[in-house]
């Protein structure tokens, strides 16, 4: 008999995921408008991004070796109760009060907060929901899910931004919550318990803390990984307001022609997707596969804003096309490497990883845009990040090569 990818269960978290991120797009770009609206800031709207990082970087500690001892499940589904609840009490006071921007601050804090507890339960908890051979297929599905849908449900927010205001719009989004966190419910799944007859206790916090360290401590293939991805998302955060500043500035471009960059990589990472959904890798040729991904993404970085305006446009597709394919293999590989009982501490530790170099790494490339031209800046960060490849990747290919050809059972 035919393995199938769309069991129950996978049916149902991919649904509730639906339901989530199309109340999420609606919603963000609701509020994200409603900020500046009322504030006429930018700084405003930066301030509420750069206090939504906090929580990412904080909390996972904090989590995730509760999360690995107790079942995820509920936890998904409580959070996006408590997010139905939150946005529709937030909708219901808009529609009668005055827009607080004190209060949003507070309020996009909780809501941080709590998406970063979901995301840490959904990320270990979905390996679990994969039938056993599909896993490269479900993580192509959940890659694409997110930007299939903001394409999608962006034109429609702007449409009901301006037709019925963003109060309606954030109760509409608690409903798609409820719904979601309805969905999920229905998820089955088998969870045990690992608090094995003990109370919940600091030094047992302090105790499944130093077990995940000392499990990543030897695990140089993670590491690599960890060390890389962190790098090349961080840098690649820093270029956003530097192509800004060059399509703002460079003659005969305009921010309407950089619009289309974001076009381009939805067009690459589709047509990456249906390929990676129907064609299967072979498991020998994965590391090499995505080592050369890695180095191809980072020369076409280096070479971006040199090119004349179309073939910026192909480079953008292109970069799509292989990114998907590259982080549909590296995210089934690692949650397949990790074992379960450990998969929520070690996500947490790549999670706080990843927000401190994009903080670090993204100030650091737009303070260099403040001193070189923009095409240059992006060309020696995109060499920088290509020298952390040889240096992270390739330096411990044998160990990055056990993580990528592990199979689970």
């Amino acid at each position: 008999m035919k393995k199938t990818l769309w069991t129950r269960n996978f049916t149902l978290v991919t649904l509730a995921s639906a339901l989530g991120a199309m109340g999420g797009i609606a919603g963000g770009f609701a509020l994200a408008f409603l900020v500046f609206d009322e504030t006429g800031s930018t700084l405003a709207s930066a301030l509420v991004i750069a206090m939504n990082v906090i929580p990412g970087f904080l909390l996972p500690l904090v989590a995730a070796p509760w999360m690995d001892r107790l079942p995820r499940k509920p936890v998904l589904v409580a959070g996006d109760v408590i997010n139905g609840l939150l946005y529709g009490l937030a909708g219901l006071y808009l529609l009668r009060f005055r827009f607080s921007y004190l209060g949003y601050l507070l309020f996009s804090l909780l809501l941080s907060s709590l998406d970063c507890l979901d995301s840490l339960a959904y990320k270990s908890i979905y390996p679990m929901l994969i039938p056993l051979g599909q896993e490269e297929r479900g993580y192509t599905v959940a890659g694409m899910l997110y930007p299939v849908l903001k394409v999608l449900m962006t034109p429609v927010a702007a449409v009901l931004y301006d037709a019925i205001g963003v109060g309606w719009i954030l109760v509409i989004q608690a409903g798609f919550s409820l719904l979601a966190a309805l969905t999920e419910s229905r998820i089955q799944v088998r969870e045990e318990s690992r608090m094995e007859g003990r109370r919940a206790s600091l030094a047992m916090w302090w105790q499944d803390v130093k077990e995940a360290a000392r499990y990543l401590k030897e695990e140089r293939g993670l590491q690599s990984i960890y060390g890389y991805m962190a790098v090349t998302n961080g840098v690649a955060a820093g270029y956003s307001p530097l192509l800004v500043a060059f399509f703002r500035t460079a003659p005969g471009l305009t921010t309407a022609m950089y619009s289309l960059f974001s076009v381009a990589e939805f067009l690459g990472r589709s047509l990456g997707g249906l390929l990676h959904y129907h064609v299967e890798i072979p498991e020998k040729k994965k590391f090499s596969l995505a080592f050369w991904v890695y180095q191809i993404y980072e020369t076409m970085d280096m070479c971006l804003l040199w090119l004349p305006y179309p073939l910026m446009l192909v480079n953008r597709g292109i970069c799509g096309f292989l990114g998907i394919n590259s982080a549909t293999m590296r995210q089934a590989a690692v949650q397949q490497y990790i074992p379960e009982r450990l998969r929520a501490r070690v996500n947490a530790f790549e999670d706080m990883v990843l927000f401190a170099a994009t903080g670090l790494l993204s100030l650091g490339v737009g303070a260099l845009g403040e001193l070189l031209d923009y095409r240059l800046c992006v060309t020696l960060a995109a060499g920088v990040t290509l020298a952390v490849c040889w240096g992270t990747i390739w330096k411990n290919r044998r160990e990055v090569r056990a993580v990528y050809e592990t199979k689970r059972s």
